[in-house]
C-alpha cells in the first residue's frame, strides 16, 4: 500500500563493506539521494554472500545470496513494509542460482512496483540469461540503463518496450584532488609517465596486452609506469586462486619490465582510486569483452578528464566517440602500444582529448546523476499514484 507521500524508496544491491563494485555504485547513489530530498530514502536491502558484514545504518533488510526460501522471506516483508517502490541492481552473479535466477523468487512474490537498473545487458545471452532478463523486464515498471547502446539490445533480444527504458549515465565521485605532479611525488613516483588500470582482477580486464603493450613503450620511454590497480575479482579467487595476477607477474619478469610495472594489490578507497587516476597522464582499459555495456572504472577515468585508451568494447565506443579516447584493437598490444606513444608525442592531441572528455565527465558527476533517478523515481511513483486513483 503506498504511503500517504507516496515516495517511500529502498534499493536491493549489495552494499559496503562488501567489496563490489555494484556496491560502491549503490553507496554513491544512495548518499546523493539523500541530500535531494525529493523522495524518502527508506534504507537498502544488502545482499550478503558467505561472509559476515557489518553494515551502516543504512542497511534496513539482508538478503542472503545462496538460500533460496530467503527471496520469498524478503518478498512477504517488503509487502508488509512502508516502501512504494524497490530499485533492484542487476547483475547475474550477485544473486542465487543459475545466473542469478533466485531473484525471480523474490519479484514473483512482489506486490510493490520495482526499477530495474541493468549493470550487464549481453548481446548473445544463454538460455537462462535471456529468461531472467526477459522476465525482470516484463514485471519492472522502468529499466535504467548505463548507456545508449543498449537500448536496441533491451529492445530487440529481451523485448522490454522502448518507453520502459531509461538511461542514466554511470555516476562519477566530485571529490577535491591534489593536483598531478604533486600526487606523483608524494606517492614516490615523480619523473614518471603513469599509465593505470583499475578494478577487480580478473582474466576478462586483458592486462596481460597492457603489460606487453609497456614492454613495447618502454624501449623508447624508460620513465613509464604501468600500475595495475587492485585486488583480485574475489569469485575469480574463490575458485582459481591468484593464478591469473601470478601469470601477469611472471609475464613481468620474463618481459624485463619490473622497473615499468607495479601491482597495487589492495581494494582501493575512493579517494586512493581518485588519487591514482588524477596522477595517471593515461588510463587504460585493454578489455576482452565486446559487449561490455558499462565499466564503472572508464566512468571514473572519464569523469576525471583523463585521456582513455582503451578496446572497443561497447561503452569505450560510445564514451569515446567523436574525439574523447583512443580506441585500440583487441588482444593487440601493439595497437595499444601505438597509441600510448601517440599521446607521449602529442601534447597538443592530449590537451585536446582531455578538454573534450571533460565536458562528457562534467555530465557524468554524483550530484547530477542522482538528480536524475530522482525525477525517473517521481515520475514513476506519481504514474502508480494516479493508477490507484482510478482503480
Amino acid at each position: 500500500m503506498m504511503s500517504v507521500l507516496g515516495r517511500n524508496v529502498a534499493f536491493l544491491s549489495t552494499y559496503p563493506p562488501r567489496e563490489c563494485g555494484i556496491a560502491t555504485f549503490t553507496q554513491d547513489l544512495v548518499n546523493e539521494i539523500k541530500k535531494i530530498k525529493l523522495i524518502n530514502f527508506v534504507g537498502v536491502i544488502a545482499i550478503n554472500d558467505n561472509k559476515t558484514y557489518e553494515y551502516d545504518s543504512d542497511v534496513k533488510y539482508q538478503l542472503q545470496q545462496f538460500v533460496r526460501e530467503d527471496y520469498v522471506r524478503l518478498a512477504r516483508e517488503l509487502n508488509e513494509s512502508d516502501i512504494d517502490l524497490l530499485i533492484i541492481e542487476h547483475e547475474y552473479g550477485i544473486f542465487g542460482g543459475e545466473s542469478g535466477e533466485y531473484l525471480l523468487d523474490l519479484v514473483d512474490n512482489l506486490n510493490i512496483p520495482f526499477v530495474l537498473t541493468v549493470h550487464t545487458v549481453l548481446s548473445n545471452p544463454n538460455e537462462k540469461q535471456l529468461m531472467i532478463l526477459k522476465e525482470l523486464g516484463k514485471k519492472s515498471v522502468k529499466v535504467v540503463t548505463m548507456a545508449k547502446n543498449t537500448i536496441p539490445l533491451l529492445e530487440k533480444i529481451y523485448h522490454i518496450p522502448s518507453n520502459k527504458i531509461t538511461v542514466i549515465p554511470h555516476g562519477v565521485p566530485n571529490l577535491p584532488v591534489l593536483p598531478k605532479e604533486t600526487l606523483k611525488e608524494r606517492y614516490g613516483f615523480k619523473g614518471r609517465r603513469i599509465i593505470s588500470t583499475f578494478g577487480l582482477i580478473n582474466p576478462g580486464k586483458g592486462i596481460e596486452y597492457g603489460i606487453e603493450a609497456i614492454s613495447i613503450v618502454a624501449k623508447k620511454y624508460k620513465d613509464v609506469l604501468y600500475l595495475i590497480l587492485g585486488q583480485t575479482h574475489p569469485n575469480i579467487k574463490r575458485e582459481f586462486g591468484e593464478e591469473y595476477r601470478e601469470k601477469l607477474q611472471k609475464l613481468v619478469h620474463d618481459l624485463g619490465v619490473e622497473d615499468n610495472v607495479k601491482f597495487v594489490d589492495k581494494y582501493l578507497t575512493k579517494k586512493e582510486i581518485l588519487e591514482y587516476l588524477k596522477m595517471s597522464d593515461i588510463y587504460m582499459t585493454p578489455y576482452l569483452n565486446k559487449e561490455q555495456a558499462v565499466s564503472g572504472t572508464l566512468a571514473y577515468a572519464a569523469g576525471l578528464g583523463k585521456v582513455i585508451i582503451s578496446t572497443p568494447y561497447m561503452y569505450a565506443e560510445e564514451i569515446l566517440g567523436e574525439g574523447r579516447g583512443l580506441l585500440a584493437n583487441f588482444r593487440d598490444a601493439k595497437s595499444l602500444a601505438k597509441h600510448i606513444e601517440y599521446i607521449f608525442e602529442n601534447p597538443e592531441k592530449r590537451l585536446q582529448i582531455e578538454s573534450e572528455i571533460k565536458k562528457l565527465g562534467n555530465t557524468m558527476m554524483w550530484n547530477n546523476v542522482a538528480y536524475r533517478y530522482v525525477i525517473m523515481i517521481l515520475s514513476v511513483l506519481d504514474i502508480k499514484s494516479r493508477e490507484e486513483v482510478v482503480i
